[in-house]
């Protein structure tokens, strides 16, 4: 199956568009270790059109991250167009993606993300527009549903290509099941079966095992991770080897951890500027990053004290280095 934007192998690994996590930094992290195709946060169509600047930020990309998507979410088509068009002829992404898939109450309230599942003319309206309103590929992330009720992935995707999504990513579950339960990966595989267009895998892939296990299980054209590469930007360097017949690498120890781990941090500020504000929203990948790690719950707490990059580096070298820190 054929993507709209260049891929280097026949199974793409995506980077999975994640609030919060899925900047720049993290994303340059990801792609030199085998990401192969990176999506930026989701961004509000609305605060795209107001000119907000941290939604404007969020459009921000280098050119080493292609191929990437910008990811939008939204409930009205001509605003949803109207932002599609203004971040394609700013920022020139190889592909808009639209965001029906987010599950969180302050995006599905105005029946943004999953919220639009509850109308599947809305959802065709969208993607009509957006891809009416820009001259790049137009991709869809969705969920199998709103609830039980309205479940009917094989529909919703079918409704998605007819209105002109060039790739589809499915995440097996409701919205009303939030990330409980198992992603159900059977209706990626009657996903794929149904559409003409390339099918993306999500959900539940913890591991570069679980990676190629959906491939074997569904035969869809790509895999995305999401949680999976939190703290761990090694697992797309692990799958790809799996699906090279080859036995991947060990996860590495923490030294070679915390140099990844510094890298990004050091991304990050020089993005960000603000030394204090980038070593207070990193806590969390620091966090990820040490798990696994002998002695991890007395790092985290350490971490979870930290406000520079200066006392970061402090931490990691009491770590690697207590006696020369002892002296």
């Amino acid at each position: 199956m054929t993507f709209p934007y260049p891929v280097r192998y026949r199974t793409p690994l995506f980077l999975a568009p994640m609030a919060g996590v899925s900047e720049p930094p993290f994303r340059r992290v990801c792609r030199s270790f085998g990401a192969d195709v990176l999506v930026s946060e989701f961004l509000s169509c609305e605060g795209l059109r107001r000119g907000v600047r941290s939604v404007h930020d969020g459009a921000y990309f280098t050119a080493e991250e292609r191929p990437i998507g910008i990811q939008l979410f939204g409930a009205d088509p001509d605003g949803m167009a109207e932002a599609a068009e203004l971040v394609a002829r700013n920022y020139a992404p190889d592909f808009i993606d639209i965001n029906f898939g987010c599950p969180v109450k302050k995006v599905v309230r105005r029946n943004g993300g999953s919220g639009c599942l509850k109308d599947l003319g809305l959802v065709a309206g969208i993607i009509r527009a957006v891809k009416g309103a820009v001259g790049l590929p137009v991709t869809v992330k969705t969920r199998s549903g709103w609830d039980e009720r309205l479940r009917d992935p094989v529909e919703i995707a079918l409704r998605c290509q007819d209105a002109g999504a060039a790739v589809l990513t499915l995440h097996p579950r409701t919205r009303v099941q939030m990330y409980r339960g198992d992603a159900q990966w059977e209706e990626i595989a009657r996903v794929k079966a149904a559409l003409d267009i390339p099918v993306v895998g999500n959900g539940d892939v913890r591991t570069a095992s679980d990676a190629y296990r959906m491939w074997r299980e569904t035969g869809c054209d790509g895999i995305m991770i999401a949680r999976g590469s939190f703290g761990n930007p090694w697992i797309f360097q692990q799958a790809r080897a799996l699906f090279e017949g080859r036995q991947p690498r060990p996860l590495p120890g923490a030294a070679e951890r915390f140099a990844v781990a510094l890298r990004h941090l050091e991304l990050q500020a020089r993005i960000q500027g603000n030394a204090r504000r980038t070593a207070l929203e990193f806590r969390k990948h620091l966090g990820w990053y040490t798990r696994g790690v002998p002695g991890a719950a007395g790092l985290r707490e350490r971490f979870h004290r930290i406000e520079s990059m200066a006392e970061a580096e402090q931490v990691f070298r009491e770590y690697l280095e207590p006696s020369r820190a002892v002296g």
